[in-house]
C-alpha cells in the first residue's frame, strides 16, 4: 500500500487545491459586496435576484457546463473580446476553470453572506453612526467582524464545493493534464481503467477531506442547524 501511495501521480491533487482556492477568494472578493447589496434591495425584486444567483443549486452541472462552452466559444461576444486582446482562450483551460467553478460555486459563498448580513444588528450601525463613522468604516469595522461566521461558511463552502466539481469541469475543462485534470476527473479516470486501489485512495482523501471541512464548519458556527441553515 506504502508503494502505491508512493507512487501515485499528487497531481490532480495540488490542481484542485488550487483551483479551490483560488475560485474561493475570487467569490470572497465578488460575494461580500453583492451580498450586502443584495440584502438591502428592495423585497419586491429580492425575490427574482435571490432565484438568480440559486441557480447553480438546481441546474444539472452539465447544463451549466454547456452554456458556459457557448459563452466561452471563438464566437462568442466574450470569445471575440478574448481574441481582440490576444489572450488565450477560455475554454480547455485552468484560466476557464476558475470562472467557471465561481459561477458553479457562487451560491455556496453568496447565501451564507446574506444570512450573516440580514442577522446585523442595525442597533449597532445606528450607535456606530451617531459616533461619527462613516458608512465604509462601520462596514468594515462593524458589520464584517459581526458577520464573520458567515465569512467562515462561505469560504469553506465554496472551497469544499470547487473541490468536488465534476460535470462542469469535464465540459469546460476536459481532461488536459497539468492543465484541467481535477482530482475528481482523476479518480473517474482510474475507474474507467479498472484501476480501483488507485480510485480508492484518492476516494478515501476526498471523503477524509470533506469531514474535516465540515467539522471545521460545525466547530465555528456552534451546531449543525447555524452551518446549514444558511443554504436553506
Amino acid at each position: 500500500m506504502i508503494e502505491l501511495i508512493q507512487s501515485m501521480d499528487w497531481g490532480p491533487l495540488i490542481l484542485s487545491l488550487k483551483l479551490a482556492l483560488l475560485t474561493s477568494l475570487v467569490l470572497l472578493l465578488i460575494c461580500v459586496p453583492l451580498a450586502w447589496y443584495l440584502v438591502h434591495r428592495s423585497t419586491r425584486t429580492q425575490a427574482l435576484s435571490n432565484a438568480f444567483f440559486a441557480l447553480p443549486l438546481v441546474l444539472p452541472p452539465t447544463v451549466i457546463g454547456f452554456y458556459l462552452l457557448l459563452m466561452f466559444s471563438p464566437t462568442s461576444s466574450l470569445g471575440q473580446l478574448n481574441q481582440a486582446l490576444g489572450l488565450a482562450p477560455l475554454a480547455f483551460s485552468f484560466k476557464g476553470l476558475v470562472i467557471a467553478s465561481c459561477i458553479y460555486s457562487l451560491p455556496f459563498a453568496l447565501q451564507p453572506l446574506q444570512s450573516a448580513f440580514s442577522n446585523v444588528d442595525r442597533r449597532y450601525l445606528e450607535a456606530a453612526a451617531l459616533m461619527g463613522a462613516s458608512p465604509v468604516d462601520r462596514f468594515f469595522k462593524v458589520v464584517l467582524p459581526l458577520a464573520r461566521t458567515g465569512i467562515y461558511s462561505a469560504l469553506v463552502l465554496s472551497f469544499a464545493h470547487t473541490m468536488g466539481e465534476f460535470g462542469v469541469v469535464l465540459m469546460i475543462g476536459g481532461n488536459i493534464e497539468s492543465e484541467t485534470r481535477v482530482l475528481s476527473i482523476a479518480i473517474y479516470d482510474h475507474v474507467e481503467a479498472l484501476e480501483y486501489d488507485q480510485a480508492a485512495i484518492l476516494s478515501a482523501f476526498m471523503l477524509g477531506f470533506s469531514m474535516l471541512v465540515l467539522s471545521f464548519l460545525y466547530l465555528f458556527n456552534g451546531s449543525r442547524k447555524s452551518a446549514l441553515g444558511a443554504l436553506k
